[in-house]
């Protein structure tokens, strides 16, 4: 672990870095509150070992910037004293510290409280690798890796809030594969989960960067287009089709799936200032009509369709 030892007594500094590098870890050295700062600035130490009555930033101020600071990472900090009265302790926990320990220190108490420190830092660690994780499942599908439907809704919902202030276009495409019961039932869910990750491969391919895209819900895909125009986006979903077409998913015993998909297009408009529920039944209607006209094919939203 790396820990920053923050004291302007040269003699306790190296005690300290002694015994904690015969523990293994990494050790850094400030003389004083303002060196630890500045330290502080540059590299993440997540273990603070700070004297109290230090000259230019004493330790509690230190304490009350790094608190301030709000790290990305939890910094566990231990005060050192000789200041040992009860309002001191007190108040040296109310500044942020975790814990104190008073000058002279025996050596196995220290060793203690830093081992205490080590253990509630993994637990930080631990806690914030399942926030992240609980992060990834409320905000991604876990079959395509795409953002889930409530993600990308919110995810369009800002893209379309920039064009509108922007006046510039967004477009929608919806994709629908086709006859996606008849696959799951000859070949079963298991091929089905493999065409969904086809076609997700396939968007992937040709989605440009800032595009959006996500799995809207069972064998529905939306992708957002942001700067694309109706004819731009249009030729995007056609480019889509033909490449589903072109490239069949091969399946069990050297046999290969044949893919279609059905797409509907439909352009935000920014100018009316429409909302994007609106603009999703739009592009779910041109999808509509393209599976109603015979599937595998491109339909656009215009107010006259």
């Amino acid at each position: 672990m790396n820990i920053l030892i923050v004291d302007d007594d040269s003699t306790y500094r190296r005690l300290l870095a002694t015994i904690l590098k015969a523990k293994h870890h990494e050790v850094a050295e400030a003389a004083d509150g303002l060196a630890a700062w500045d330290l502080l600035q540059h590299d993440q130490y997540p273990f603070v070992i700070s004297d109290w009555m230090m000259p230019g930033l004493n330790g509690l101020e230190l304490v009350q910037h790094i608190r301030a600071a709000n790290f990305s990472n939890y910094t566990y900090i231990i005060l050192l004293t000789a200041r040992n009265t009860r309002a001191d302790i007190v108040g040296g926990l109310e500044s942020g510290a975790d814990d104190y320990l008073t000058k002279p220190f025996d050596l196995d108490e220290l060793r203690a409280r830093v081992a205490i420190g080590e253990r509630i830092l993994d637990l930080e660690t631990r806690l914030r690798h399942t926030m992240e994780q609980l992060q990834i499942l409320a905000t991604y599908d876990s079959l395509t890796g795409l953002l889930n439907r409530r993600a990308l809704y919110e995810a369009i919902n800002n893209e379309c809030s920039r064009a509108r202030r922007g006046d510039t276009p967004i477009s929608l495409i919806m994709l629908d594969i086709d006859h996606f019961k008849m696959i799951n039932d000859q070949h079963g869910h298991l091929t089905g989960d493999q065409a969904l990750c086809h076609v997700t491969h396939t968007i992937l391919q040709y989605k440009r960067s800032y595009d959006l895209v996500g799995r809207w819900g069972g064998e529905e895909f939306l992708m957002a287009l942001p700067g694309a125009d109706l004819p731009e986006a249009g030729s995007v979903a056609e480019r889509l089709r033909t490449e589903l077409n072109a490239n069949p998913l091969p399946i069990a015993e050297g046999k290969l799936l044949h893919i279609h998909a059905s797409f509907g297009v439909a352009t935000l408009n920014t100018a009316e200032n429409s909302s994007l529920d609106h603009s999703i039944q739009q592009v779910d209607r041109a999808l509509y009509r393209a599976k109603n006209n015979g599937r595998d094919q491109v339909c656009f939203y215009t107010e006259e369709s």
